[in-house]
């Protein structure tokens, strides 16, 4: 039987981070309700213990049952049915066994059925579910909508729908129009007060809807009749499960994580609830649930990333040529240690974010039912801007790092992975997706730039280079000291400019030395902690080392007055 937890000592390695125990104290407030939930923890270690129990749970159901029902799943797909989604039947089978098992809402308070886990945890399954099968991530990882419920709607909507998610009910995020896609502020899905009924009901079309015949839908909505911007535009909870007003006109035929049924939907009349103030719908609560998504897709690219790993070890050790198996042959090796060091590098930045997330949304919870004390907002205010500077940044090298690391996956097959008689074929093709939904790779770049011209990525990489790390690798340390020297010259290059259409052009270059600079410092960090990440640090820096250097040569070359930025067009 496998086991999609206990086969990767990492996870349980990140689950046990330092952090951890701040994050369970806060999560638990002292552990208040050991004596009123039976099944709420007493302690640290009782805490920690749990997590384990649900993981191990949550990883036999991903090793037995969903990563075998991948392929036919990839095959048959979801259809549409009088005007409504039919999951394959893998995914049907896949969705019961984890509601069976009652581990849906993990996360939610237990006075709505939930297990009150922190995020770490609850990420650390995304990740696990994504290496299983990509496709099936996505209905699992939807039920991020309950976690915008539980922050941001009335109590009387809490109770209504969060007790159901435990119970199965699935999710969706309903954003995107045919003409709005990035552009969420363009939405026009009307949503209109009914004075007689008392109700709000929505009317309209939204389109590449991820799971979009879901039970529970939050739905992005105009409110404010005659407005064109994001001032007009409210967020409300559907009733999908007994109401029929929402139609399935189609579902998108994709190239990868066909198992999920992307759908253009039609509102006709749809009773609706408001989730929280009227014209902050895109303004305050899409924005939190687009960090939450992103961070969602860093879980799924980074399972992506695992399973296409373990294909791609699995073969190279299986695979003779020349009398002997190609993991043995310099180039197929070098091939796979890099996919381990960019896998590495990535979870470890993964799981840095999310501990940032989880202690601030800790004290979030906290202060709905007391004042926060000083020390306790500023301690919240700093997590908060430092989950806010790594969730695009671990969105981005995530998702790019699955790509690559997918298409290695497909050349160490060599002609037997363009066939789809392998795995790595449709890992390949469910990778794709992930630099682009939720924000592009360019979209995180614009999210992140701002963090490199104030300084505060280098300002965390100097508090970096001060954490305590065994004496062994020191000598790495020191090299990254040097490449951050360079990082800081070129970022004061490129902003002495004051040329913004320059700034924005160096923007990704930038953006990425930050990035490789913190993940070779947590990788220096995580094996001081456990030396199974030791061969990944070194080749991880060799790498970074690089990048940057190719990155510094061509600012330090770049010559605006007689290259221009856009000249290259000129003859199009």
């Amino acid at each position: 039987m496998a086991n999609y937890y206990l086969d990767r000592p990492e996870l349980k390695f990140h689950l046990t981070h330092p952090l951890m125990e701040k994050i369970v104290a806060l999560k638990e407030r002292n552990f208040c309700e050991k004596d009123q939930f039976d099944y709420a923890p007493q302690d640290y270690e009782d805490a920690i213990d749990s997590y384990n129990h649900v993981m191990e749970i949550i990883g036999e159901i991903c090793g037995d049952i969903i990563a075998p029902n991948a392929e036919s799943v990839d095959h048959e797909g979801p259809q549409v049915v009088d005007n409504r989604v039919v999951y394959a039947r893998g995914t049907q089978e896949n969705h019961e066994a984890l509601t069976k098992a009652g581990v849906y809402g993990i996360s939610l308070p237990r006075q709505y059925g939930g297990l009150n886990f922190p995020m770490v945890p609850y990420v650390m399954t995304g990740e696990i579910v994504s290496r299983a099968d990509a496709g099936f991530a996505n209905i699992w990882g939807l039920q991020d909508c309950a976690e915008t419920i539980h922050e941001f709607g009335s109590e009387e909507v809490r109770e209504e729908f969060l007790p159901r998610i435990n119970q199965g009910a699935t999710c969706s995020m309903d954003l995107t129009e045919p003409d709005a896609g990035s552009d969420l502020q363009a939405v026009m899905l009307k949503a209109t007060y009914d004075d007689k009924k008392k109700i709000w009901v929505l009317n309209g079309v939204k389109r590449f809807i991820t799971n979009g015949d879901a039970h529970i839908k939050l739905v992005l909505a105009r409110s404010e009749e005659g407005t064109t911007d994001a001032r007009g535009l409210s967020y409300f909870v559907v009733d999908n499960q007994f109401d029929n007003t929402v139609k399935v006109r189609r579902i998108e035929n994709k190239l990868g994580i066909k198992g999920s049924p992307t759908c253009e939907l039609v509102f006709s009349n749809t009773p609706a609830k408001l989730v929280g103030e009227l014209k902050m719908g895109l303004i305050k609560y899409v924005m939190s649930l687009m960090n939450g998504a992103r961070l969602g897709v860093g879980a799924q690219s980074v399972g992506v990333s695992q399973s296409a790993y373990d294909v791609a070890l699995d073969y190279a050790k299986e695979r003779q040529q020349f009398g002997k198996a190609i993991i043995e042959f310099p180039a197929v090796f070098e091939m796979l240690s890099m996919m381990k060091a960019k896998l590495d590098a990535s979870r470890a930045l993964l799981y840095e974010t999310t501990r940032f997330v989880d202690v601030y949304k800790a004290y979030n919870m906290i202060a709905e039912g007391r004042t926060l004390t000083k020390e306790e907002r500023a301690d919240a205010k700093e997590y908060q801007r430092m989950a806010d500077m790594m969730t695009p940044m671990v969105k981005m090298f995530a998702s790019e790092f699955a790509n690559q690391n997918a298409y290695d996956a497909i050349q160490i097959h060599g002609g037997s992975g363009f066939m789809k008689d392998y795995a790595c074929e449709r890992i390949y093709r469910d990778a794709r997706i992930l630099t682009i939904y939720e924000g592009t790779s360019q979209l995180q770049v614009v999210a992140a730039i701002r963090f490199v011209t104030n300084g505060a990525y280098l300002a965390k990489i100097h508090q970096y280079e001060t954490q305590p790390i065994a004496p062994s690798y020191e000598g790495l340390r020191n090299r990254l000291k040097s490449l951050a020297a360079q990082y800081e010259k070129s970022v004061n290059t490129v902003v002495d400019s004051k040329n913004n259409e320059f700034i924005d052009f160096m923007a990704r270059r930038l953006v990425e030395m930050a990035g490789h600079l913190i993940m070779s410092h947590l990788l220096i960090i995580d094996s001081s902690r456990d030396d199974m990440f030791a061969r990944s640090a070194e080749i991880y820096i060799n790498f970074a080392e690089a990048e940057i250097n190719k990155h510094v040569s061509y600012i330090d070359s770049f010559d605006m007055d007689n290259v221009g930025i856009y000249k290259i067009h000129d003859n199009n």
